[in-house]
């Protein structure tokens, strides 16, 4: 079976690990254009890329495929690739661009050749979490867990039939960092064997339920500013699901901090939200809508994470001073 595979980031290049290690075909790689990455903003090749031409795998690289869009030279070129390269599927994972409907035309069967079409890996048990970021998502909503589905892509957003679907609890202190790379694992092994049911005729579509549909927007950086009239729960959530971004954030007097770790503790709201209620190396303890949020990991602007005793010897902090909601302008390494 030969494979066209789209994608991009660490998530996306398991997967592409995975069927390359299954000794599936590999015909042609997309991944989105190299990106200015580190403290030099030198261009870097993403992930799946990398891996790509480490293996000699062909890679395109459009910035758009749509034919009829602003660079109509690199959607004409990526398309003559995928000719060439006459795949049986499309498998996409976190590639970031949409497909246009001759995408997943080209990729059909017809009387004389049986395709499989495009299959997506996605981070969510469909229909919930739809979209861009259903990670993090699952875990700022609380979810008690989440899962990968193999998609059959159509025309809409993550609307496509399931064909595998397989659940996965999220830890009480999971982080989008720890959730993602058991996802990605999950996400490698299912679409090896999603592709050799398909090769058997064992996959079996099934229409997702009109019930339950929800849909996990792009993450901004501006969500992750803590605003300290949210409950304890909800800011200790939102906190793991911002990790390793945005990062959450506050103002502590004039700097911004980012903050990694935190927990949550019942207490009266005597105090305003904000307030520091108490300074200790086990965590500050701060006042929110509802209930004390307590900050265990932190950083300065550039400054590495650090855990709260040794971020607080460089650091003032004291009972009564009021933390604010982190000015966006401001940056944190």
């Amino acid at each position: 079976m030969k494979i066209i595979f789209a994608g991009t980031p660490v998530f996306a290049s398991v997967a592409l690990q995975r069927l390359h290690a299954a000794g599936f075909e590999i015909a042609l790689v997309l991944s989105q254009p190299d990106r200015p990455a580190g403290r030099g903003m030198k261009l870097q090749a993403s992930p799946v890329k990398q891996f790509a031409l480490e293996h000699h795998i062909p890679v395109a690289q459009p910035r758009s495929l749509r034919l009829d869009g602003k660079y109509p030279e690199d959607a004409a070129a990526a398309r003559r690739m995928m000719e060439e390269a006459d795949a049986d599927v499309m498998v996409v994972a976190a590639y970031g661009l949409i497909l246009p409907q001759w995408v997943l035309d080209g990729m059909g069967g017809n009387e004389t050749r049986q395709k499989w079409g495009c299959l997506n890996i996605h981070a969510s048990l469909l229909p919930r979490w739809r979209g861009a970021a259903p990670i993090h998502r699952a875990i700022e909503a609380g979810d008690a867990e989440t899962g990968v589905t193999i998609m059959q892509m159509d025309a809409g957003l993550d609307t496509g039939d399931m064909l595998l679907t397989e659940r996965l609890r999220i830890g009480e202190e999971e982080t989008t960092a720890t959730l993602h790379d058991r996802l990605a694992e999950l996400g490698g092994r299912m679409i090896v064997e999603a592709l050799e049911l398909a090769a058997c005729g064992g996959l079996r579509p099934v229409a997702q339920p009109a019930e339950g549909v929800t849909y996990a927007h792009k993450i901004e950086k501006a969500e992750a500013l803590i605003d300290w009239r949210q409950s304890a729960t909800v800011l200790a959530r939102r906190v793991r699901a911002f990790d390793p971004f945005p990062g959450a954030s506050f103002v502590a007097g004039s700097e911004a901090v980012k903050l990694w770790s935190a927990r949550a503790e019942p207490g009266t709201a005597s105090d305003a939200p904000g307030t520091v209620l108490a300074v200790a190396d086990d965590g500050i303890r701060v006042q929110t809508g509802e209930g004390v949020l307590v900050l265990t990991a932190l950083q300065r602007a550039g400054g590495k994470r650090l855990p709260v005793g040794d971020f607080l010897r460089g650091f003032s902090l004291a009972p009564g001073q009021v933390l604010s909601a982190a000015d966006t302008s401001t940056a944190v390494g």
